[in-house]
Formats: structure tokens, C-alpha cells, sequence
């Protein structure tokens, strides 16, 4: 199987495994924790991945690429078995957070080996794509998953236990074919690669952007399914198949939006109206009422995948058409955004939701992606 199948695949498996978690997280540890208490937690773990996020750098140079995506992956799958052997209890929930707090950290090693297998930069769009392309399949089909597994009874051990045994594949795939890694350069330290990236607006404006991103991919999948769950009372076998359709936009929208930027317009003019139609989206699911049709529903969680699909591989493709996968430690910056977002984002929604509710936290979170989005765009520099 060619590397670049191979880490798609992967990537597959890991989004199964991740969306799992990430959209019934809320809901499951709400029954015993409280949301103010989860979010501080997740932010807990969001730091302590930040602190391990920047070692990243050394251990590749010293171990590999892939050595360490197994590693973690192995690991990651351990952590929500014994999760789902010991349910509705706090060891329980801090080794759920404990394994999102792993997903950056992985996803971080398969940007080296896929950077590794592109030797022309102008097909970089359309190679990170396919990539994603492969992931957001395993997004679309984790929610089908939900509604399936969650119909009849809401045990959301079952859930754990479907995340865990998704990674199987991964682990063996990646344990039998070993992938090229590409030479590693002699890396910076970190301060002078924040201060390269500090003084170049380019980089600055597109990890700003991605940071956005971030921020929205916790508010969304953390807040959107238990406000709808919960508040709005749809069943989890409704919201099964209404999540699969709203994460389509990534699976129809990323790899042709690649080749459109690589083609003809450049990355800017598609990720600022990713930031436009995802903010405006998100800021109105919060005006969503128990009253509104399903239809009207889920048209407004379509826009939200919509803007951030193109967000998404825009950025993505910006960024590394300037930098290569042997710049190790300015990789690790960008995609240090995750942690960094997973720290910041549950301590936002959790203050907003002590001070106020559901509404507010949506209109807020949305103004901000928007007007945050649009603004580092606006610095950006095209490539056309």
C-alpha cells in the first residue's frame, strides 16, 4: 500500500476513535461531573499536552516519526479501554481526557510522515486533502455509529469501547509497513521559531487562523450535540444521522477546494469565506428552539462544516507550502494550536455558561471565529 494510503487509513481510525468521544463527551461525563468542572478539566489536559506538545520535536528526532505515532496510538487505545471497564467514575473521566489530550500529539507525527511523501509543493493542496479526505470519512461515519449504538439505551460505555477498538487497525497497520520519514534537519530552538514565525505575517496570520479553527472544532463537537441532546430533546438516533450529514461539506468540499486553491484562486479568497459562513452558522445555533423543524436544524449545522472545511484545507495547505516536514519545531507550532485550544476553549464555554446559558455561549463563540477568522485572513500573503 503506498504511504500516502497508508496514512490516510490511519487517519481514518483516529477520527472514528476521536469523533466518538468528542461528541458524546459532554453527555457522558455530565452525569457525574458538572459541565463547569469538565471543562476545567479538559483544559487541564489541554495544558499538560502543550508542555508535552513542544518535546515533540526531540523524541522524532530521536526515535522517528512513526515509532512515536504507534507508541502514543497504542497507548491512547489502553487508556479508553480501562476507561470503559471502570465507567461513572472519576478515573474513568480523567483517562477519557487523558486520551483527547493524545489526539494532537499523534496527529502532529503523521504531519512529518505525510510531509515526507510530497517532493512537489504545488501539489501540497491536493495531497494534504486526500489526507483529511480520509479522516473526515471516519468523521462521517463515527456519528452513524452514535445513533446505532446509543438508540435504545444511552450507555455511553459502549461508546468507549467502539473508540478503543477503533484504533486497533491503526495499531497494526502501522506496527506491520514502515513509512518513509524524510532526512531531518538540525532543528531551532524553540524561542528563535516563535520569533521567526513572529516576524513573518504570513506564518503569524495562518497558525492565528488555525488557532480559530481549533477553537471552533472544541466549541462544536463539546456544546452543539448536548445542547441539541439535551435542551432541545432530540433523540441520539436522530442526531446520528443529522451529524453524518453535517460533516459531508468535509468529505465533499476539502479535495476539490485544494485543487481549486492550487488551480486558480489561492488559499485566502475560500478561507475567508470558510470564517464568514462558519462563524455566522455557529452564533445561530444557539437561536435553534425545541420548536424549530429538523430541517431548519440541520441546515445550520451544515453551514458550520461547510465554512470549516474550507478553513480547514485552506489552512493546511497555506501553511505547509512554506514549510517543509524537516522544519520539525515550526510544525510543531502549528499544530501546537490543538492544546492550546484545548486548554482555552472548555474554560471560555465554561465561564459563559456560569454567567448565562446556551444562547450567549453560541453567540459569542461564533462572533469571535468569525470576526478572529476573518481579521488573520485579511494578513494573510496568496500564493496567486
Amino acid at each position: 500500500m503506498h504511504s500516502r494510503n497508508i496514512l490516510a487509513v490511519g487517519n481514518f481510525f483516529l477520527a472514528v476513535s476521536e469523533t466518538l468521544v468528542s461528541y458524546t463527551l459532554l453527555s457522558y461525563l455530565s452525569s457525574f461531573v458538572s459541565e463547569t468542572n469538565i471543562g476545567l478539566a479538559i483544559a487541564l489536559g489541554g495544558s499538560v499536552a502543550i508542555i508535552a506538545f513542544f518535546s515533540l520535536p526531540r523524541l522524532v528526532a530521536r526515535y522517528g516519526a512513526q515509532e512515536l505515532a504507534l507508541s502514543l496510538t497504542f497507548v491512547n487505545m489502553v487508556l479508553l479501554f480501562a476507561a470503559a471497564a471502570a465507567p461513572h467514575t472519576i478515573v474513568s473521566a480523567v483517562f477519557v481526557i487523558l486520551s483527547l489530550s493524545l489526539q494532537p500529539l499523534i496527529f502532529y507525527e503523521l504531519d512529518l510522515l505525510l510531509e515526507a511523501t510530497v517532493s512537489n509543493e504545488n501539489f501540497t493542496g491536493r495531497v494534504r486533502t486526500f489526507f483529511l479526505t480520509g479522516g473526515n470519512v471516519g468523521v462521517l461515519v463515527a456519528p452513524l455509529l452514535i445513533g446505532t449504538i446509543l438508540a435504545h439505551v444511552e450507555n455511553y460505555t459502549y461508546i468507549l469501547f467502539a473508540a478503543a477498538a477503533a484504533l486497533v487497525p491503526f495499531v497494526i497497520l502501522f506496527a506491520a509497513q514502515r513509512l518513509p520519514e524524510g532526512a531531518i534537519l538540525g532543528h531551532s530552538h524553540l524561542r528563535d521559531t516563535f520569533q521567526h514565525i513572529a516576524r513573518d505575517r504570513d506564518l503569524m496570520a495562518v497558525t492565528i487562523g488555525h488557532l480559530v479553527l481549533y477553537l471552533f472544532y472544541i466549541w462544536a463537537p463539546l456544546y452543539i450535540p448536548i445542547y441539541l441532546h439535551s435542551v432541545l430533546g432530540i433523540p441520539w438516533s436522530t442526531l446520528g444521522w443529522m451529524f453524518a450529514i453535517m460533516l459531508m461539506p468535509y468529505l465533499l468540499i476539502e479535495y476539490p477546494a485544494g485543487w481549486v486553491a492550487d488551480r486558480f484562486l489561492g488559499d485566502k479568497e475560500l478561507m475567508m469565506a470558510g470564517f464568514l459562513i462558519a462563524g455566522s452558522a455557529l452564533a445561530v445555533v444557539g437561536f435553534l428552539a425545541p420548536s424549530s423543524a429538523l430541517l431548519t436544524i440541520l441546515a445550520v449545522l451544515i453551514a458550520t462544516r461547510v465554512g470549516a472545511a474550507f478553513i480547514e484545507s485552506m489552512t493546511e495547505g497555506h501553511f505547509f507550502r512554506r514549510v517543509s516536514e524537516k522544519d520539525i519545531v515550526s510544525v510543531s507550532v502549528f499544530r501546537g494550536v490543538w492544546p492550546l485550544a484545548n486548554a482555552i476553549a472548555p474554560l471560555v464555554g465554561s465561564l459563559i455558561l456560569f454567567l448565562d446559558g446556551y444562547q450567549m455561549l453560541f453567540l459569542l463563540t461564533g462572533g469571535f471565529v468569525l470576526i478572529a477568522g476573518t481579521l488573520s485572513t485579511s494578513l494573510i500573503k496568496d500564493f496567486r
